[in-house]
């Protein structure tokens, strides 16, 4: 019995430093699609329940990482020429493939506080009832701000840098992006969060490294490789390209790309990604007793 009794204690210590008994079952690879959910709605509710300002601050560190994953993309998948020229899409793949994903995955695993992804989660522990209107507004509003402030800083260090050379692809893309038409601009918002989110979902739901990464660097370098606009890579993107010599003004920044690929953003995260998984796993549309 004492042998036993010390077994039992030596596991719920190791259980309550956040180790396992040898005992336990490994827990499993991806969760599944229940389950995967109520997981959504619970990281949700917890990054909706936290002050405001530690959102705030990892949402400064998460619009960094994205920035990074966007400066690799330029510098690497921005800087082929010849190849866009004889294989636009195989340009288009690389500049998919090594960037953003990478970005991504530092903020999944570091615990960051992304915008585009909070349209999803939080939104789902909002519609569970797990948090209040208010909660949601602060987490969208504070991890948004902070965003925006860690892309403008890695703006102001790549442009220093000096790394991107005499490369036109920083100005090429800002201004692109810049001169695209308001519905095109949302739409463009809305198919990339749709893909962003399922990448964070997907993501939250895999216990290995391996598995997170694999979640992620699909849907996220089919974004890039597709065209489409995630508001929080622009935060960084425009602004170098503005830095490094386009024509392009505060007021075309904000009104002609930043805003509509914002609200496209968060219908795609709130509306395409979480919406159907609310109604099929969730209470999302039945009433309340």
């Amino acid at each position: 019995p004492a042998a036993s009794l010390a077994k039992s204690t030596a596991a719920t210590a190791l259980r309550m430093n956040g180790g396992a008994a040898a005992s336990d079952p490994p827990p499993p690879e991806l969760k599944p699609p229940p389950a995967l959910y109520q997981g959504a709605v619970a990281a949700g509710a917890a990054k909706a329940t936290a002050p405001w300002s530690k959102i705030f601050k990892l949402g400064v560190v998460s619009g960094c990482h994205i920035a990074f994953g966007a400066y690799l993309a330029i510098t690497v998948g921005g800087a082929c020429p010849g190849i866009a020229a004889e294989n636009p899409g195989l340009q288009k793949i690389i500049l998919g493939a090594f960037g953003l994903p990478f970005g991504l995955i530092m903020t999944l695993v570091s615990g960051g506080e992304l915008f585009t992804g909070n349209t999803a989660l939080v939104t789902a522990a909002y519609k569970e009832g797990k948090i209040e209107a208010k909660d949601l507004i602060k987490n969208w509003v504070s991890s948004y701000a902070g965003n925006f402030v860690g892309s403008l800083i890695l703006a102001y260090l790549a442009y220093k840098s000096g790394t991107l050379a005499n490369g036109p692809a920083a100005v090429a893309i800002a201004t692109a992006k810049s001169s695209l038409p308001w519905d095109v601009a949302f739409v463009r918002g809305v198919l990339c969060n749709w893909l962003v989110c399922m990448a964070v979902y997907m993501a939250s739901g895999c216990s290995s490294m391996i598995g997170k990464m694999t979640a992620v660097w699909f849907p996220i370098s089919a974004f890039v490789a597709l065209g489409l606009d995630h508001s929080v890579a622009n935060m960084f993107i425009i602004p170098l390209g503005m830095l490094r010599g386009a024509e392009i003004t505060i007021a075309d920044f904000l009104l002609k790309n930043l805003i509509p690929v914002t609200l496209g953003n968060i219908v795609g995260g709130a509306v395409c990604v979480m919406a159907p998984f609310g109604l099929t796993f969730g209470n999302w549309g039945k009433k309340k007793d």
